[in-house]
């Protein structure tokens, strides 16, 4: 077998053909995502989400209900509780999130060990990447798709409510429809990766690609590239990787995604550096 029969081997499994394609699907409508989540401070939400759709998924299964939809009311309904709550209270919106996704992934796993479920808990947490079909194809990519439209539409509006939302409502900008809206994106995009990385994975691309970005950038534009590049490198990469280390695809990802942090966060030092070195 030639170099380029044993570079290309893995590419001719469909199981392998379907990962690389819905991890190319929700890769930049995660990363763009994730560049709003780290600028407003949301890394945090984006994982308190993801563990709050579990009690959502089991509800489903149990109304026979499809799993994404229970996942995303879940999802909206956590975050939209999290947001009221807030404004309402004097408790910090971490400390409302630690209780509330928290409480809602305890109430999943109880959920889930009272019922005789034949989806396994494994596949609902870590994902099930090499065995995903069309449908999951179709769902993510349409997913996918609204998102990446939405904030490509809507990236100047959502970028001045994440830096001042103060600002933002002085110039007539609907805040509230901004906050609430992005966090209905938010679900839907943890819905879209439900059934390739899961729901524990799915935090790592909403948070990583968007800190590599800002590490990187110092525009907006620019950061959102990087971040979608790095989302595809490490993507794409994770699962070439996992087929000849024989290894999960999604854990492989998130570990490529932390290296690639981890190098931008060098990077970053030494330019700094470079920049004192040159004033001093």
């Amino acid at each position: 077998m030639s170099l380029i029969d044993t570079l290309v081997f893995p590419l001719q499994f469909p199981f392998m053909q379907n990962a690389f394609l819905i991890t190319a699907l929700i890769a930049p409508a995660a990363a763009m995502l994730s560049c709003f989540l780290v600028l407003k401070g949301w890394a945090l939400m984006g994982d308190a989400t993801s563990h709050a759709v579990l009690p959502g998924v089991v509800l489903a299964y149990i109304a026979g209900i499809p799993l994404i939809v229970g996942a995303f009311l879940a999802g909206l309904f956590c975050a939209l509780a999290t947001g009221l709550i807030k404004d309402h209270s004097r408790i910090k919106q971490d400390t409302v999130m630690g209780v509330v996704f928290s409480g809602m992934f305890g109430l999943g796993v109880v959920l889930y060990t009272q019922v005789d479920s034949a989806v396994h808990l494994d596949h609902i947490l870590f994902g099930n990447m090499l065995g995903v079909g069309a449908p999951d194809l179709w769902l993510t990519g349409t997913i996918a798709a609204l998102v990446g439209l939405m904030l490509a539409l809507k990236w100047r509006d959502l970028l001045a409510h994440a830096f001042d939302p103060v600002q933002a409502r002085m110039i007539g900008l609907r805040v509230g429809w901004l906050h609430y809206g992005l966090l209905t994106v938010l679900s839907a995009t943890i819905v879209a990766m439900l059934s390739s990385v899961g729901i524990i994975l799915a935090v790592a691309f909403l948070i990583a690609p968007g800190a590599v970005g800002f590490l990187l950038a110092r525009r907006f534009v620019a950061m959102m590239v990087a971040a979608v590049l790095s989302a595809l490198t490490a993507g794409l990469g994770g699962i070439y990787i996992s087929f000849w280390l024989d290894s999960a695809p999604a854990p492989t990802i998130v570990l490529l995604l932390t290296i690639l942090f981890l190098i931008a966060l060098g990077y970053r030092r030494v330019r700094v550096k470079m920049a004192i070195g040159r004033n001093a």
